[in-house]
């Protein structure tokens, strides 16, 4: 994959929008099979934001293979009209996120982070990840807020994923909201994410080494996130997630010069 053309760009186009939604089906359907049975019909995972004039498809191309997709919700007057909310953004219907906002603070929500499992260990990441800022910042975009996946429907293994980020630092010091209790979430585990010797040894309050979900550790590191609550659980995918927010302007620099090289056509340093 070394000698790979790769780019990005806003999908616009009804074959594009198609390659979205194709992607994000594999992955959340076929891959995981978060999805009901009915979706397999079509095998495309498409909702009411995506139509949405507010909301942004970024969209990854391995040569003129589409490989990789994410969304961003901007803030939409009807949206918040409709839910009687103040900010306009889906995830306003299960967190209360007033108090992010400020004078001159412009929020969105990323979501349908997904690359094909095939090409998870390539460079697809890094430019989903430049997709998502390069544009976000165009739009004025100041603060992200989303909720990353736990891989695991467990109230217990989800609450233990927190206490990991907790003990590596990363929550955040300024932000705070609530969610429902995670132990009172409608669901029969059926998807651990822990062992149950990680479980003793958490019990025992060994938390150095312990394991975080591929996601919330990928934002941490390079993009600078930190979690505001206990974990969320997701009614649409029947999962636990971990509600982040990420500062457009805290993004760690090395990632940013990565992305500005990439939006320029250079290969960033090694």
């Amino acid at each position: 994959m070394t000698c790979m053309h790769w780019r990005w760009r806003v999908a616009a186009t009804q074959r594009e929008l198609d390659d979205v939604a194709r992607i994000r089906w594999a992955v959340f359907g076929g891959e995981m099979g978060l999805l009901p049975a009915q979706s397999a019909l079509s095998r495309r995972e498409v909702t009411c934001v995506d139509t949405l004039d507010t909301t942004v498809h970024v969209l990854v191309y391995a040569g003129h293979e589409p490989v990789a997709t994410l969304r961003v919700a901007l803030p939409n007057a009807e949206v918040a009209a409709n839910q009687g909310g103040k900010v306009g953004l889906e995830m306003e219907q299960r967190v209360d996120l007033s108090g992010l906002l400020q004078p001159g603070r412009v929020v969105a929500e990323p979501s349908r982070f997904c690359v094909l499992p095939k090409w998870r260990r390539s460079e697809a990441v890094t430019w989903l990840q430049a997709g998502m800022y390069v544009e976000s910042v165009r739009r004025g975009v100041t603060h992200w807020i989303a909720s990353t996946n736990l891989e695991t429907d467990s109230p217990e293994d989800a609450l233990l994923a927190w206490r990991v980020a907790e003990h590596r630092g990363w929550l955040s010091p300024n932000w705070r909201v609530a969610v429902p209790d995670p132990r009172s979430a409608p669901v029969q585990p059926r998807n651990p994410y822990y062992t149950s010797e990680e479980r003793a040894r958490a019990a025992q309050g060994q938390l150095e080494g312990l394991r975080l979900p591929r996601a919330p550790v990928l934002f941490a590191r390079t993009m600078g996130a930190r979690f505001i609550s206990e974990p969320l659980f997701d009614t649409y995918f029947k999962w636990f997630t971990l509600p982040l927010v990420m500062a457009l302007d805290e993004v760690p620099a090395d990632s940013v010069a990565c992305f500005r090289a990439l939006e320029q056509g250079l290969r960033p340093a090694a």
